[in-house]
């Protein structure tokens, strides 16, 4: 049978959750057909106020938003927090009501691959960078979860976060090469006051690694502080930011990487944007960061 309930918005609206794939699939073509524009924000849950303004920027764009949460098994490497990944579907919740999601879409794996999957979507070259170097077929996961999502729920309009560049342009390329009709849209990067990027994972930091979680966005404004003085060397810029967050207790450098925008390809001289993006383990926590740099005359 599927699960399907109602909840009364904190605005006064209802908000439907779906948990079987085949009443998800079958909502999306009526609500297509009747004319109405989809869009969907995918999630991982946990959701904090980054994944609120993906869903504010899709409500505006669409009829109907639909949010997905889904913990995914196949972007996990063996080793990795699968099974710790912080989860409170009933904060989730209230928080979709909050940001006025019609649709969440809350499906079990054992629902969504089904018994024997062997389907996967690899792409040739993007994976082939920054995460995708410490996190083998962590990308192949990705692209062929959000593949099934797009599949199943049939938005118009997908939202991501800047913050997961990479991802973000795997999944455009995905879509440009499998044509699919969807319309992939990147949101800045949500940050804390203190210039932390919003992440599920933040929760994991302890109140003393605070201080080095900062070194990521601090590495990435000294960079561009690098760039105004004139400085165009990539080596030299990632030297002096591996020197500022191996300064702090706590750090191990996954990477620090200046690469091109679109292919990540490393770059040897700044003469335009330039993407720059780290992964650094604070303690236990693996964290993630990026800017694109500037120099003066690109613009």
């Amino acid at each position: 049978m599927c699960a399907t309930f109602w909840f009364c918005q904190v605005r006064g609206g209802i908000i439907k959750i779906v948990s079987r794939k085949a009443e998800m699939q079958a909502l999306a073509t009526e609500m297509r057909l009747q004319g109405k524009t989809l869009s969907l924000v995918p999630t991982m849950g946990f959701l904090h106020e980054g994944h609120l303004s993906l869903m504010n920027r899709a409500k505006a764009a669409s009829d109907v938003l639909i949010t997905s949460i889904f913990v995914n098994p196949t972007q996990f490497g063996p080793n990795e927090d699968f099974g710790a990944y912080p989860r409170n579907l009933e904060q989730d919740v209230l928080s979709c009501q909050s940001a006025g999601v019609d649709i969440l879409f809350t499906p079990e794996a054992a629902d969504l691959y089904g018994s024997g999957y062997q389907t996967f979507i690899s792409l040739e070259s993007l994976p082939n960078h920054l995460c995708g170097l410490s996190r083998p077929g962590h990308f192949r996961g990705v692209a062929t979860v959000v593949a099934k999502l797009f599949n199943i729920t049939r938005p118009h309009i997908a939202i991501f976060g800047q913050k997961d560049y990479q991802q973000v342009l795997v999944i455009r390329r995905m879509v440009q090469d499998l044509d699919m009709d969807v319309e992939i849209i990147a949101s800045p990067t949500i940050r804390e006051p203190d210039g932390l990027a919003k992440s599920s994972r933040n929760t994991y930091l302890a109140p003393n690694e605070r201080p080095a979680a900062l070194s990521l966005s601090q590495s990435l404004l000294q960079s561009q502080r690098m760039i105004d003085a004139g400085v165009t060397d990539a080596d030299t810029i990632v030297k002096a930011a591996c020197v500022l967050i191996q300064s702090f207790d706590n750090t191990v450098i996954d990477y620090v990487s200046i690469c091109h925008p679109e292919s990540l390809e490393p770059l040897e001289t700044i003469d335009g944007p330039a993407l720059m993006a780290l992964a650094v383990r604070v303690g236990k926590t693996r964290l993630i960061d990026n800017r694109i740099l500037k120099p003066a005359f690109a613009g």
